[in-house]
């Protein structure tokens, strides 16, 4: 069985490995994942929006069917 070439790490998979390098704190680990969660939150609440915008969907319904999932 032929073997597969490692893949290469990603540009962000480098820079966290960067990061990892100065052996950051506890503390400074915890501010570094509430940063990437706001910025991928960031980026995916602007990908839903643009979505629903395109599909017609208004931020009501959105608000709706959040409110099922609750229930």
């Amino acid at each position: 069985m032929e073997q597969q070439p490692a893949s290469k790490l990603s540009p962000l998979q480098l820079e966290l490995l960067r990061i990892y390098s100065f052996n950051p704190s506890e503390k400074e680990l915890l501010e570094i994942k509430d940063m990437l969660a706001a910025f991928f939150a960031h980026r995916y609440i602007g990908k839903v929006q643009s979505a629903a915008e395109k599909k017609g969907i208004s931020n009501d319904t959105l608000d709706q069917w959040l409110e099922e999932d609750d229930q």
